[in-house]
């Protein structure tokens, strides 16, 4: 006899089971146990041993209470918005002031009142706000990190893509970050290099977007994304990546040399698990700038 165990048994299923059993084993006694008591056999004699699943009342399903999420998008911004002033001038495009409540941190944030309250809920819950300071004065910045740095992209798919004009490709690439400015800035290592703390050479430009471009090569004027082939069979000109975070690297990125740069937070998550020399482009940035505000 073969048996299966099951943690719950579907009628369907189980019919199904024992329809497959009749057409190609019809000579084997075949046994279906469930967790939940049901328990179905087919052969000779074992009808007695059949027994239905005991019912129980159909449970409606409520959406479950989920605990903010304290790395979330526009909660990252704010985290950064909070070690702004802490930051050299030029790392970090957030307001640098000093917040007493969350109203005050939603205003320089540009953020709702109620998303900053939630952010400072989950702050207090984690620990990681300092309530006796005048202040908003994050605490634990060393585990606040190494927390943060938890959602940092992995395996992340890019596009390779090249400029048709094939000279001047800085220049190629400041042209097409004025015309998309605020849907796309410089990352990772060119952003490293950008803000004067690259560490790693080689590595093509990263280009962050919101979303990522459609190309339609048929109009090259029409789109200034359209100055660019993806898929080359050359070398990329530039790598295209979608923000994870978008609020967070598009409101926090600054200008550098005439383009929009992602800031020094972001370039270390984002370069963390990046194959080439990431870890090591990521503790620079760490021991340079980060572990000081510890």
């Amino acid at each position: 006899m073969a048996v299966v165990h099951v943690d719950h048994a579907p009628k369907a299923l189980i019919a199904n089971v024992m329809a497959f059993a009749q057409e190609f084993a019809a000579e084997v006694a075949v046994g279906f146990v469930s967790e939940e008591g049901a328990s179905e056999f087919l052969g000779p004699g074992l009808e007695d041993l059949n027994i239905s699943a005991p019912y129980r009342p159909r449970q409606v399903k409520g959406t479950p209470m989920r605990a903010d999420n304290l790395f979330s998008d526009l909660n990252q911004w704010m985290l950064k918005v909070l070690l702004a002033p802490e930051l050299p001038e030029g790392m970090l495009n957030a307001p640098r002031g000093r917040y007493r409540n969350g109203v005050e941190l939603a205003r320089a944030a540009q953020v709702s009142a109620m998303t900053a309250s939630r952010f400072l809920q989950q702050l207090r819950r984690e620990r990681f706000l300092l309530e006796s300071q005048e202040f908003l004065t994050l605490v634990r910045r060393e585990e606040l990190f190494e927390r943060w740095s938890s959602v940092a992209p992995y395996g992340t798919p890019d596009v390779p893509a090249r400029f048709f004009v094939n000279i001047q490709i800085e220049e190629r690439v400041r042209e097409l970050l004025s015309a998309v400015e605020g849907d796309a800035c410089l990352g990772l290592f060119a952003a490293a290099d950008g803000l004067h703390v690259g560490h790693v050479s080689g590595v093509p430009r990263y280009i962050c977007v919101r979303r990522m471009p459609r190309f339609n090569l048929a109009l090259p004027g029409s789109n200034p994304w359209n100055a660019l082939r993806p898929f080359p069979q050359e070398a990329p000109h530039v790598l295209l990546r979608v923000a994870k975070f978008p609020e967070s690297t598009f409101r926090g990125a600054v200008r550098r040399d005439g383009a929009m740069v992602a800031d020094v937070i972001q370039v270390w998550l984002d370069v963390l698990n990046h194959p080439t020399r990431g870890q090591e482009q990521a503790e620079h940035i760490f021991r340079k700038l980060l572990r000081p505000l510890d």
